[in-house]
């Protein structure tokens, strides 16, 4: 694919991804939670300039860099994100404001890597960004997921507090 078609893709995930995450929305652990991440990533490992060809040892380095801030980025977005249960058992979630710094934080980040690289005259395709992209999503729902299920996993009841206290069979009268 071009770098434009490329970018379009990018900023079209993004913006679906984004708008939907800060509405409350079911989520639901049978589907297919790594499809689009893994599509992303397949796309951008077909690129050819996915590492640039002058400077190959320091385009490994600012890739390994973007994919570290990705990573780092998708586990705090899911640990920022509010999960709640519904008395149905529906699992619902929704990104706060603390998602909303971590996004700023890891846009800012990735483009401090893009200037590094620029200046280092670094060749930096689309693709890098598609696969940072692409980790961000998949580590962020495999946490959701993950915490979901450990939701799931806790006893339908639960004794609370002062279910085990024994109590006298008599009843008092007032």
């Amino acid at each position: 694919m071009s770098g434009l078609l490329n970018a379009l893709v990018i900023v079209a995930v993004a913006a679906l991804v984004i708008v939907r995450q800060f509405r409350a929305s079911r989520i639901d652990t049978d589907r297919r939670w790594w499809l689009l991440p893994g599509i992303l990533a397949v796309i951008a490992l077909r690129e050819p300039d996915l590492l640039g060809a002058r400077h190959h040892t320091e385009s490994a380095l600012v890739l390994g860099a973007e994919l570290i801030v990705a990573l780092a980025m998708g586990a705090a977005w899911a640990w920022t994100t509010r999960i709640w249960v519904e008395p149905d058992g529906a699992v619902w979630s929704k990104s706060t404001k603390a998602s909303v710094a971590v996004w700023g934080a890891g846009i800012g980040l990735r483009a401090g890597l893009f200037g590094v690289g620029a200046l280092l005259g670094i060749h930096q395709d689309s693709a890098a960004l598609m696969l940072g992209l692409a980790a961000t999503l998949l580590v962020r729902s495999g946490i959701l997921i993950w915490r979901v299920q450990s939701l799931n996993q806790a006893p339908a009841h639960a004794p609370a507090y002062g279910d085990l206290v024994p109590r006298s069979p008599w009843k008092e009268r007032v």
